[in-house]
């Protein structure tokens, strides 16, 4: 069976892009299974995923690659043709909170999420015995072993070592410094709660019941060197009321945050996430 491919373009927004890449699909004798593209009226920039299956005469994946580059350089693109059954290697970190490790390591394990987790790091030992039973790697690496800078140059030296392509902050309550969040741009997604940024700090949630709010949520964005300011990439809300205990809500904040980063994680790894400026184009 014949592997389908994925084509990313980023590229100044200009007239005939669509017609130029369709058309040279066509002249490979490629079948186009999906495209998507946006101009955005705003940064003037293109965005484009198509999805597309070479046929019986077509040239080599590596020979279509170099019969694009031309066009390509024509419309000054940034893009990335890749087999569309390639599989992230993923390296989760997380702290004593677990209920987004559970459900990550819950959907990879029975197939829903196309990503290769190649280990679990943590400043805490609480989750060791989950990662253990999926035959994950887990590496404890608490920051008072040789300080922060140390531990952060730890989990780095892993992510160079594993050849990892994503890390996954899954509840990891440690702030990553500018240097590894630069390190890790548009490979790193955190989780939060989407009160931010009313109610910063400790005990959101509390806080939060004390005020009275009627709509809870969650945030997944690509981590940058601004605290929680990174490009978005999914979110989702739910009502409360006056019924909701501070328990209630916390429950309901935590289902949120598991389907809106595993959501997240899904649209990085099927390459349905191109990054604009600050925001984020999403074909999903």
């Amino acid at each position: 069976m014949t592997t389908k491919h994925i084509l990313t373009i980023t590229c100044p927004d200009t007239t005939g892009i669509v017609a130029a890449v369709s058309g040279f699909l066509h002249a490979e004798e490629c079948f186009i299974d999906e495209s998507f593209q946006y101009g955005d009226p705003d940064t003037q920039r293109f965005f484009m995923r198509a999805v597309f299956t070479p046929g019986p005469k077509s040239k080599s994946p590596a020979e279509i690659e170099s019969r694009f580059a031309p066009i390509a350089a024509r419309f000054k693109m940034e893009w990335e043709i890749v087999p569309s059954a390639r599989r992230p290697r993923v390296l989760i970190a997380v702290s004593k909170i677990g209920h987004c490790l559970h459900d990550l390591l819950h959907r990879w394990h029975a197939g829903q999420m196309p990503i290769d987790v190649v280990g679990v790091f943590s400043n805490h030992e609480d989750m060791r015995s989950i990662v253990a039973w999926h035959g994950i790697p887990y590496h404890y690496l608490p920051p008072d072993a040789g300080g922060k800078a140390a531990q952060e140059a730890a989990w780095l030296k892993i992510v160079e070592s594993e050849g990892v392509d994503l890390v996954v902050l899954a509840r990891y309550m440690q702030v990553l410094s500018a240097e590894a969040a630069d390190k890790l741009a548009g490979r790193c997604i955190n989780i939060h709660h989407s009160f931010l940024p009313s109610f910063m700090g400790a005990r959101p949630y509390q806080r939060a019941y004390e005020r009275g709010v009627k709509i809870i949520g969650a945030t997944a964005h690509y981590v940058t060197s601004g605290l929680d300011e990174g490009p978005i990439i999914e979110q989702a809300v739910e009502r409360v009321d006056h019924g909701h205990s501070v328990a209630d809500m916390i429950a309901t904040g935590r289902d949120l945050e598991n389907v809106v980063l595993s959501r997240a994680v899904r649209y990085h790894a099927e390459r349905r996430v191109l990054l604009n400026g600050q925001k984020t184009v999403v074909f999903r």
